[in-house]
């Protein structure tokens, strides 16, 4: 008996060598993950923007745009195939917006986990790392939008499910959730909704990390897979076996976006949602998205400190 799990290590293990081997070959067709980015889409000074940086506000290093990231994967932010420089979706968009304030961009990686004292502490002027706003974080940050934070529903290539828009399209489906996370949270009120309307509940189904998710779903163990958007779009670049069939709102029923954070009262976030919507105007916001497979997330315009998720 005790040799039944030590297999089961060995073959997770081997699947998640082979995915690390192999897969990015294959993500390499739609992603450029190079250090040099040649593709890269830059924009145009833009003097409203510079123009409503607070005259308080002291730039970190002057004459540069100093953002923390956290190369937590692709597409939004990794290290490049040199291992050192970090590339994504969200180091471009700090790109695009250092060339609108007429700076230059200095990009600081950081574990996800420090870059809350990092910007209260003063090392960086912002954060451009999937930040989602929340009532909580505006209590010590301010806020400028630049995406929808999205999760998305992914089945096999040649799952019979076609669409999951609202809870009645999940019902009876056995659907893998990280558990504690966001989207738990939400599929267990879809589920509470279907159970009270009579429908069939969902079957949440829990792994240990994303090989065992990923094979249970290919082998048909389950039908469905709820993880952030993003992090699915590059999954089904690289393996080629999974397609999307909804994506779900991080604040369902209401939007919840994705923000640059900036110290609370620092006198740069209005500047930065004005270079964000010259951006969506001029177009080089949904070059970007699109660059990374992302037009999915695009918003509308982007906001100061809007509605975020509530307390807990």
């Amino acid at each position: 008996m005790t040799g039944r799990p030590a297999f089961r290590n060995f073959l997770l293990a081997a699947l998640t060598s082979t995915l690390t081997l192999f897969g990015t070959a294959h993500a390499d067709d739609a992603f450029d993950l190079s250090p040099e980015q040649p593709a890269r889409v830059r924009a145009e000074k833009n003097d409203a923007a510079i123009a409503a940086i607070s005259k308080d506000f002291t730039f970190v290093i002057p004459g540069k745009f100093t953002v923390a990231v956290s190369p937590g994967g692709p597409p939004l932010a990794t290290y490049a195939t040199d291992a050192k420089t970090v590339v994504g979706a969200d180091p471009d968009y700090a790109s695009a917006i250092a060339d609108s304030l007429g700076l230059e961009l200095e990009l600081v990686p950081v574990a996800w986990i420090d870059w809350p004292l990092g910007l209260t502490s003063g090392k960086y002027d912002a954060v451009i790392s999937n930040v989602g706003v929340t009532e909580q974080r505006k209590e010590k940050f301010d806020f400028s939008t630049y995406r929808q934070g999205l999760h998305g529903f992914f089945v096999k290539s040649d799952s019979p499910i076609t669409s999951i828009r609202e809870p009645k399209d999940a019902a009876g489906l056995r659907i893998i959730v990280g558990a504690g996370t966001n989207q738990e949270r939400i599929l267990l009120r879809w589920n509470d909704e279907n159970v009270e309307a009579g429908l069939r509940p969902l079957e949440l189904q829990y792994y240990d990390d994303e090989a065992a998710s990923l094979l249970a779903l290919s082998s048909g163990r389950a039908d469905v897979i709820v993880q952030p958007h993003a992090q699915l779009i590059y999954i089904a670049a690289r393996d080629h076996n999974i397609k999307r069939v909804g994506t779900l709102s991080a604040g369902w029923p209401d939007r919840s976006d994705v923000a640059i954070a900036t110290k609370k009262g620092s006198g740069l976030a209005d500047a930065l949602t004005v270079a964000t919507n010259g951006l969506i105007e001029s177009g080089v916001y949904a070059k970007i998205l699109d660059h990374w497979h992302l037009a999915e997330e695009a918003l509308p315009k982007s906001e100061t400190n809007p509605p975020g998720l509530p307390k807990t």
